[in-house]
């Protein structure tokens, strides 16, 4: 068969199996997610042999240590995939949840039940534990699931899945229920970016280049996010020792991820007090810092910022800082150069951390907290799918409950419509 052929197919088996998928119990999709984390614990040798290969091949075309790290597995990270599906066990079934009732003048019981989106493509790049929560996530909501991983982790993406679809197969389950692209050619992609008749979302993980690829090409509504430019605001009331310790844990935890700080704005009142001391806190830590007028006068070795380092995401241990005049100035800054992603705010008073949760616009907004949180994990949402930075469906970081839908549904009796 040929590519488009094969492509057909794999989601033509994908829409018959999330039938079944979807009819399975709480307790069923439970207990098949703890066996698949058993699974992956007592393959993960053959898991480890797997993407040896992966990390050989990237080495050779010399792909960049930040890539290599989110491509190695070792029997930790292993580990941490099993306990993400133990997680995701573990939460609620959204599947079936009637989150709204409501009665008609004429006695119509009317509510919106929570059900499946039936089939959901996964595209995405280097991190094969991608394959295990997504699976996850997409079975726990009673949906089939289709990936298509990177060229650089496709033997350990195969690997994964494999594993995970033996246990389904144990366990009664379609194995098309769960399938993986076998081959890395471009033209996959395109082909699955055409099955509108048997997927019905596409959900694009990595850089900005693949999601506007998947985003021109898709004839399939597309969860998406281009990038994080990640801001933290420090309020006139910011206490010092809060502000640095959530700056440095933002911008040097992991600087190469979409929930890193990007860029740091910073009170006027401040300016003189807290900029010498976080210039000299960072820079210890290795980061350049690119400034705006004010910021430089009192960092004489700051670089200066230019109008394209507000809008960068720069993934590497670089921070863009400015000093605004006042709090209008902050909120006009981040809904300008923002990416909608993730905001925090540095703050003692209340009206302001309340403010500016109102008036920032993007899917997650922090108050005293580190952007690192913006976390579909760390926010209890169990192992994340995606993030969001479209209002359609879903914005911010997504659970189980944006792996589903809403239908109607009615009790009557025997009402008629004059």
């Amino acid at each position: 068969m040929t590519i488009a052929e094969q492509i057909r197919t794999i989601a033509a088996d994908a829409r018959r199996a999330s039938r079944a998928i979807a009819k399975l119990s709480s307790g069923a999709k439970n207990s098949l997610l703890l066996d698949m984390a058993a699974a992956l614990v007592a393959q993960s040798d053959h898991i480890i042999e797997e993407n040896a290969k992966d990390l050989a091949a990237a080495e050779k075309k010399g792909i960049p240590a930040a890539m290599l790290d989110r491509l190695l597995l070792d029997e930790s990270r292993i580990q941490a995939m099993a306990d993400g599906l133990r997680e995701v066990a573990n939460l609620p079934d959204p599947v079936g949840e009637v989150i709204k009732m409501w009665k008609r003048p004429n006695g119509l019981m009317v509510g919106k039940m929570r059900i499946p989106l039936g089939v959901i493509g996964i595209i995405y790049e280097a991190r094969p534990n991608v394959t295990a929560d997504a699976a996850a996530l997409c079975l726990k909501a009673g949906n089939a699931v289709i990936l298509r991983g990177g060229s650089e982790a496709i033997n350990s993406n195969v690997a994964i899945s494999q594993v995970l679809r033996d246990t389904m197969v144990k366990s009664g389950i379609p194995a098309a229920a769960l399938s993986v692209i076998p081959f890395v050619d471009r033209e996959g992609v395109l082909e699955m970016l055409k099955q509108e008749e048997f997927i019905d979302l596409i959900i694009p993980r990595g850089g900005e280049g693949l999601i506007r690829f998947v985003v021109e090409h898709s004839k399939i509504p597309v969860i998406k996010h281009y990038k994080g430019v990640c801001h933290v605001f420090l309020d006139a009331s910011a206490d010092f020792d809060v502000a640095e310790r959530i700056i440095v844990n933002a911008k040097t935890q992991r600087p190469g991820v979409c929930n890193a700080l990007e860029t740091l704005l910073i009170h006027k009142d401040l300016a003189e007090r807290f900029i010498p001391r976080i210039y000299e806190t960072l820079t210890q830590l290795g980061v350049e810092i690119r400034g705006d007028e004010t910021f430089r006068q009192f960092a004489a070795g700051a670089k200066v910022a230019t109008e394209d380092d507000w809008y960068e995401e720069f993934l590497d241990l670089i921070l863009a800082a400015k000093v605004v005049d006042d709090f209008d100035e902050a909120i006009e800054h981040i809904n300008t150069y923002g990416s909608l992603h993730t905001e925090a705010i540095i703050t003692s008073d209340y009206a302001n951390a309340q403010r500016f949760i109102r008036e920032v616009n993007s899917g997650v907004v922090m108050v005293n907290a580190s952007t690192r949180f913006s976390d579909g994990n760390q926010l209890g949402l169990g192992a994340e799918i995606g993030i969001s930075t479209t209002k359609l469906h879903s914005f911010g970081p997504m659970g189980l409950e944006d792996l589903t839908t809403t239908k109607f549904i009615v009790y009557g009796e025997g009402q008629i419509r004059g």
